[in-house]
């Protein structure tokens, strides 16, 4: 990857721990949400060690984060350090600039709903470029990497403990939302990062399909597969084409069939997981940049 791609990550992780960082403290710590997270570990411990959260978090951070290089790899790892150095800056800039005691909505349920969405919309976008913010974010990868499971499912799991710590500091209907409140950011991360992953798989009836074929091939640097089809009416033999595109490549693709007016018959799916020589292509544009 070039500077300008580097450059460009970078910038994506920076605002994406600023997201994390906002639903922390503007969320969880003035309405006491103790949600799976490291955040939420620190919370408690620091109620019961009387020290200041940004701190604890800290080195927290620094525990798990040896555990990333080791189980996961150089690359995570690094952007993990950068994420985890960010995360008690920005508390400390927002503890410094908009002190917040008390909760701005008034209703734990609304400081719930609106941790949830935007913390998981924050680690998605983290996860997705190979990050993570640090802490239990650092096991739930671990859990995914060896285990196999959704990513959402592996930050329900490894933030179930922090909640259940919950009960220690404070009342049992708040071990109660924790959990609850674990359970739907897990399923919250999967739903952004299905969002990201999103993908279209396109079948492409055509007499043009050489045309449309090399289009595909030379203009989208996208693979296609060629199947023999026999139309059921007229008993003639017809090409298939199948391929998988990002939506923003299908857009193109669309353009360049209704300019070219060529004759087709096309159906499209939604596909959210891809595994295989997808990104072959993509990688070779990263490193030319």
């Amino acid at each position: 990857m070039g500077k300008q791609g580097i450059l460009k990550e970078g910038l994506l992780i920076t605002v994406a721990m600023l997201i994390v960082s906002a639903a922390v403290y503007f969320f969880m710590v003035p309405s006491k949400i103790v949600v799976g997270s490291v955040s939420g570990l620190a919370m408690v411990l620091a109620e019961l060690l009387h020290m200041q959260m940004s701190t604890i978090t800290f080195i927290l951070n620094v525990v798990l984060l040896i555990a990333g290089f080791i189980f996961i790899g150089k690359e995570f790892g690094a952007k993990t350090i950068y994420t985890s150095l960010l995360l008690p800056v920005f508390l400390w800039v927002f503890e410094q600039i908009v002190p917040v005691t008390e909760s701005l909505t008034g209703n734990s349920v609304y400081d719930l709903v609106a941790y949830i969405l935007i913390i998981a919309l924050g680690q998605a976008i983290l996860f997705n470029a190979n990050a993570s913010s640090g802490g239990l974010d650092v096991v739930a990868k671990i859990i995914s990497k060896y285990t196999h499971a959704e990513i959402g499912k592996a930050v329900t799991v490894s933030g179930l403990v922090t909640a259940f710590t919950s009960i220690f500091v404070y009342d049992v209907g708040t071990l109660i939302v924790s959990i609850l409140g674990t359970y739907a950011n897990g399923i919250a991360v999967d739903y952004f990062i299905d969002g990201f992953n999103k993908r279209k798989k396109i079948c492409i009836l055509s007499d043009e399909y050489e045309e449309i074929q090399r289009y595909i091939m030379q203009e989208l640097k996208r693979g296609v597969t060629i199947y023999k089809a026999r139309g059921g009416y007229d008993g003639q033999e017809k090409t298939e084409l199948v391929t998988i595109m990002t939506p923003n490549e299908y857009k193109q693709l669309l353009n360049y069939l209704h300019k070219s007016e060529f004759q087709a018959f096309m159906t499209v799916y939604n596909v959210s997981q891809v595994i295989g020589k997808w990104n072959i292509n993509v990688d070779k544009k990263k490193k030319a940049e």
